[in-house]
């Protein structure tokens, strides 16, 4: 397998996706409005402990298309299902993080012969109460030139223990968002549900591991949205110490562990 880009032409836009290393298939999933390489370090980890690894550009991010009828959690989770129809390698395991754990569940309740096992990272399976504050965020992402500075302004937020290359991976992000034809997409993302996951977290019978930094400061008491999360699909909880929102950014070695006894175990 090979690094290099490929792309699944779908109904509506072109999927763009890496494929390394040999072995059980991990189809990678990163948290909305980033790129795949948001999974730059988990990618090599888990190549190195024998996997075969798949990471995804969400539609409107990175080389995927910028163009689509619809963005958010239940058309990935739809694109997902016809990424592992298409590399028709048996049942995988999904690492999806924020809006990539409502796909991860969507595509397991619909399609379980296509999932062995899902890695759910700083899970967004239901929609969280918005303050008036939050509302009014929002409804700034929607107003044209404010929505990318204002995204990048809060997107060190996420990631509290900074890597080294951070100020690096921002500045391609911000590149990436202001290419002709994403300007939708931040308020695309922003305005998404994921009611449609919530309605199927019932029908999810692979085996569920759910990770959570007790920095993500996206849920007001991290470790209770994971217990809850954890608890409606009979899964494992591991908690990682001050991440944030992308944990396999900080922890890469650790959750590279945890994926592997949490494989080991199905």
């Amino acid at each position: 397998m090979s690094d290099q880009t490929q792309y699944l032409d779908l109904p509506g836009g072109r999927l763009a996706y890496d494929d390394s290393g040999e072995g059980q298939l991990i189809v990678c999933l990163p948290s909305m409005l980033d790129t795949r390489s948001q999974l730059r370090f988990l990618k090599p980890a888990l190549v190195g402990a024998g996997y075969r690894v798949v990471t995804v550009d969400q539609r409107g991010m990175g080389e995927t298309s910028a163009d689509w009828p619809a963005y958010g959690s239940t058309p990935l989770a739809h694109d997902l299902m016809a990424l592992l129809r298409h590399l028709d390698a048996g049942p995988a395991l999904v690492y999806g993080c924020s809006n990539g754990a409502a796909a991860a569940v969507y595509a397991a309740a619909e399609a379980p012969e296509l999932v062995k096992g899902l890695v759910l990272a700083a899970p967004f399976v239901r929609d969280g109460k918005a303050g008036l504050a939050q509302k009014l965020t929002m409804a700034l992402f929607r107003i044209p030139g404010l929505a990318v500075p204002l995204y990048m302004s809060y997107y060190p937020k996420w990631e509290p223990k900074r890597p080294a290359d951070f100020d690096e991976h921002a500045a391609q992000l911000k590149a990436n968002l202001k290419e002709h034809g994403r300007g939708k997409v931040i308020a695309s993302y922003m305005s998404m549900s994921h009611a449609e996951a919530e309605a199927r977290l019932d029908k999810v019978t692979a085996p569920v591991l759910v990770i959570m930094g007790t920095g993500d400061i996206d849920w007001p008491d991290p470790a209770a949205e994971a217990e809850w999360v954890a608890g409606r699909l009979d899964g494992e909880v591991v908690l990682l110490d001050g991440a944030g929102h992308h944990p396999h950014v900080e922890f890469p070695a650790e959750i590279t562990e945890a994926v592997r006894a949490f494989d080991a175990g199905i």
